[in-house]
């Protein structure tokens, strides 16, 4: 009787070695692991993105409001009456500022008082939505003059 050929030699049972089901179990665990890390690194980077955002909105709106703060009662009035309700939204090395806008919109609240209202919306790196928004009140007097004044 002939010898086998190695590669046709029945394996001894016993023998150390993974099956080829075991190699399979152990790629799909190992897919699955990789998998789940790049999904987890996407929303980290997407929570990083809208924190980001966030932040630059609400220092556009912050900026905007001190601006205001600074106006007369007759400039605010001024302000009211015109067209142009947009806020100049400052380019910054790294943020996507140019899909950032912010509107600005006043109101008389009563005879001595005005409410502001601050607007930010921008879409995200995966292209969703966001806005911000911010409501604050002018008294005659001042921005803060409602507090003292108010019964």
């Amino acid at each position: 009787m002939l010898p086998h050929p190695p590669s046709l030699r029945p394996r001894p049972t016993g023998s150390p070695g993974f099956t080829i089901v075991e190699v399979m179990i152990a790629s799909i665990v190992l897919v699955l692991a990789i998998t789940t890390a790049i999904t987890t690194l996407q929303r980290g980077l997407q929570a990083v993105d809208t924190a980001r955002n966030y932040t630059f909105a609400s220092q556009v709106m912050q900026s905007e409001l001190e601006r205001l703060r600074l106006k007369s009662w007759d400039q605010l009035s001024a302000l009211q009456g015109g067209r142009d309700n947009t806020v100049a939204v400052p380019p910054v090395r790294g943020t996507a500022s140019s899909t950032f806008t912010c509107t600005r919109s006043i109101r008389d609240l009563k005879t001595d008082m005005k409410e502001i209202t601050l607007d930010a919306t921008w879409h995200g790196y995966d292209g969703r939505p966001h806005t911000l928004h911010f409501i604050t009140r002018y008294g005659r007097s001042g921005l803060y003059d409602y507090f003292y004044t108010s019964h």
